[in-house]
């Protein structure tokens, strides 16, 4: 039975008194002065007709405007019929609370001058200083409430369709590589196989576990930070095939001693290091340089990649590889809220990247998005 009395109350949303009445008896208790002479008032005063018209008739009007004036006329932009609906509807409501007043003093059998302390002719007055500055108080609660709830509605929406682009732009990036990249590695192990076979056989292994991790093992939300750069690792390496050593420079410290089985969104490092190797300047009198260090502050892990740029194509360079720089940073506000700092700064001469990301520990979540 007291399952069914609380279905019915929610059902039809009858929970919203309760509301109103402390709405009304806060007032009440605000103008009094007192909340004891407030609640006697209510409760065991000759008063109580006048209180329960203010509370369900502007229940009444404000769920009029919020449940069928709003979606069928202000949603669907006729404002020339909303406007004037809900100024019927104000007054309509405060006309009402005005015959709770007359109400009130017939059912009591005290004449209405003498309760109110007003005459009975006196309509406007009671209309202006009372029932209507009250209806148009809840009235604009009521909205303003209305319209919260909808921007946060419509704001979750926004983030869970953003997340979904993002965990298919994930799956994306998962299945292929940069064309660009592929076809650069395979010809240039191609190439060590009739140089150094045994530095094409190793190519070829770390070219292997690029495939496999990004085809099979990352494919959690969040993955071990030992995997993430030993892919990175690779990566870098393969990288390195395509540059003329006799005019580049790499340098590369990835300390992550006592990572404590940290975790991950797995490719939320890789695009800064593919960045820096695209647009690696390619001087022929001077060295070309990247310098790539990650080193673990407790759980937080600093990330630093710089490379020289070549002044004479910084115009021309267009800074998206992979799933991109700003599909990274998208990535990094809703995965991490609050917990990292990207600084990117792009000089004539070089390009600097330095993340901050305050990383958690291992655990199995499955529900969590990438």
């Amino acid at each position: 039975m007291i399952e069914k009395v609380k279905l019915f109350f929610v059902r039809y949303k009858l929970y919203h008194l309760i509301f109103w009445f402390f709405y009304h008896y806060f007032w009440w208790a605000l103008t009094s002065g007192s909340a004891i002479e407030a609640a006697n008032n209510i409760f065991f005063s000759d008063y109580t007709i006048k209180f329960l018209f203010y509370v369900g008739m502007q229940a009444l009007g404000v769920y009029f405007n919020l449940y069928y004036l709003i979606p069928k006329f202000l949603q669907k932009g006729k404002y020339l019929v909303y406007i004037p609906a809900l100024i019927l509807t104000v007054l309509f409501t405060s006309f009402g609370i005005i015959g709770g007043y007359h109400l009130n003093a017939a059912v009591v059998g005290v004449p209405f001058q003498e309760l109110f302390k007003i005459a009975p002719t006196e309509y406007f007055l009671l209309f202006k200083s009372n029932a209507l500055p009250s209806t148009l108080a809840s009235m604009t609660l009521a909205m303003s409430v209305k319209l919260a709830k909808n921007w946060m509605a419509s704001e979750k929406r926004r983030n869970e369709v953003e997340k979904e682009n993002l965990k298919t732009e994930l799956k994306f990036l998962r299945s292929q590589f940069n064309p660009h990249f592929l076809f650069n590695t395979i010809n240039s192990i191609f190439v060590l196989i009739n140089k150094d076979q045994d530095k094409a056989s190793d190519s070829l292994a770390k070219f292997s576990e690029l495939l496999r991790y990004q085809l099979y093992e990352c494919n959690e939300p969040f993955i071990n930070l030992d995997r993430e750069l030993n892919y990175l690792e690779n990566f870098i390496e393969l990288q390195k095939l395509r540059q003329d050593r006799t005019k580049f420079e790499l340098h590369v410290e990835l300390d992550i001693a006592g990572n404590y089985n940290l975790e991950i969104a797995p490719f939320i490092l890789m695009p800064f290091v593919e960045n820096a190797f695209k647009h690696v300047s390619h001087y022929k009198s001077t060295k070309n340089w990247i310098d790539i260090k990650l080193n673990l502050i407790e759980k937080e892990l600093v990330f630093y990649v710089e490379n020289s740029r070549n002044i004479l194509e910084v115009s021309r360079e267009n800074d998206t590889s992979g799933i991109g720089l700003n599909n990274v940073k998208r990535r990094l506000e809703l995965l991490y809220p609050n917990a990292y700092a990207l600084d990117i700064v792009k000089g004539n001469t070089k390009h600097n990247v330095q993340l901050r990301l305050q990383l958690n520990k291992m655990r199995i979540e499955k529900n969590r998005i990438a």
